[in-house]
């Protein structure tokens, strides 16, 4: 059962463990009242109105925590303002503290007058907390702790508080109010900025995806714009030439075969380009991206010297490694090895956060895709879950049979 809550939590994002916690934070505040307010009213009133005032707190705090609930909601955006249950909830504390008051008056108990007002005033300030959260801006939220706090003084003093006992109990219905409206307030604040950097991680994304494609884009415009150009005038020119049966229109179409020939050339030579990754590149990007994205990332070897068709194997590892610890994990830490072991290129990508169901092992089409690019160098991928929380690539690829000037590898680069 603790194994299936466990990955329950891990298989939750960043910005959704955020929102259960600040969820069941507000819950927690309904336990927190009916401790406080509800448990000692059994041994200072006697067991009649300490059944009522028990069961009027554990109402309101039950409402309270539904009404939180309903409001957090509101504040991402899934559903309209509760605006009936934000009503329901006040003029459900001012008839619940009303009646504490009369209970404080009418009952009976060693310490009913004690009991009594601590009631009255805890559950107007849970109340003021909690409606805090279904308003916007920092005035609107204000008012409405003070209003409640007035409403305090307004009820309590012709309930049997008098002049400066009055005035106290307001007060202390104000900061109680304030000081869960400003942790309710900060908690959704908190929550909402840890979203929009989610968002913005994601944004960051797309644009370096376009900006690839723009860049891949202006690569073949450079290398066919001219081509082209110079294809269509010698067309023409051949045109020209063959309606006036001159000899020299075969020459043209001669020039046009060679230059088109050539543009098929320099296409497969971006694309290639483009296909084909830079491990080196791709170190130091994973770096850069994980970095910025807050993860710790250590960076270990030197791609130096390496076969191209090793370094492009590899590095597409790196590259789809990366991918995935942005995406589907919860990384806090990632380490990047690269090394040379018994006449093989070993790179080792390990990270401790659960790579997402669907990622790991051999299930992806990402690994499966890397698997076969690895195979055309004869090299092998192992992927797979490490200890409790971590995950691990593993790609060897052997220097046999590779043309390389130094097979070295070595150094730090993080």
């Amino acid at each position: 059962m603790s194994g299936a809550a466990g990955g329950w939590w891990r298989r939750k994002t960043t910005p959704a463990k955020v929102e259960t916690y600040t969820r069941w934070s507000f819950h927690f505040f309904a336990v927190i009242e009916v401790a406080v307010l509800g448990l000692p009213v059994f041994s200072q009133a006697g067991p009649g109105v300490a059944g009522w005032l028990m069961a009027m707190v554990v109402v309101h705090a039950l409402l309270c925590a539904v009404t939180a609930s309903r409001a957090l909601d509101w504040t991402r955006g899934r559903r309209g303002q509760p605006v009936r249950l934000l009503w329901a909830l006040a003029a459900a504390t001012y008839v619940f503290a009303v009646v504490a008051l009369v209970l404080r008056e009418h009952g009976s108990g060693p310490d009913m007058n004690a009991v009594g007002g601590s009631v009255f005033t805890g559950v107007l300030a849970f109340g003021a907390g909690t409606t805090a959260l279904g308003v916007h801006h920092r005035k609107r939220v204000l008012s409405l702790v003070a209003g409640f706090a007035c409403g305090a003084g307004a009820v309590s003093f012709p309930l049997g508080y008098r002049g400066v006992a009055a005035l106290l109990t307001a007060f202390v219905v104000f900061l109680g109010g304030a000081f869960l409206a400003f942790t309710s307030i900060f908690s959704v604040w908190l929550l909402n900025a840890v979203y929009e950097l989610d968002e913005a991680r994601e944004t960051r994304a797309r644009l370096a995806v376009a900006e690839e494609r723009l860049r891949f884009g202006r690569d073949l415009h450079d290398v066919l714009g001219r081509n082209l150009a110079v294809i269509a005038l010698k067309s023409e020119l051949a045109v020209q030439l063959a309606r006036r049966e001159r000899p020299a229109a075969v020459d043209q179409m001669i020039e046009v075969q060679r230059i088109a020939q050539e543009s098929q050339r320099e296409v497969r030579d971006v694309v290639r380009g483009y296909r084909e990754a830079d491990l080196g590149t791709e170190l130091a990007g994973a770096r850069g991206v994980l970095t910025a994205a807050g993860v710790d990332c250590e960076v270990t070897g030197d791609a130096a010297g390496l076969p191209a068709e090793v370094q492009s194997a590899l590095g597409w590892v790196v590259r789809e490694a990366t991918t995935n610890v942005l995406r589907h994990g919860d990384a806090g830490r990632c380490t990047v090895g690269l090394r040379v072991q018994e006449g093989h290129v070993v790179l080792t990508v390990e990270n401790d956060g659960v790579v997402a169901r669907g990622t790991g092992g051999g299930g992806g089409s990402g690994l499966a895709g890397l698997r076969e690019r690895l195979a055309e160098v004869d090299g092998t991928l192992e992927a797979g879950p490490v200890g409790t929380d971590g995950f691990r690539v593993v790609a060897s690829v052997p220097l046999s049979g590779h043309t390389t000037a130094d097979t070295s590898v070595s150094g730090v680069t993080s």
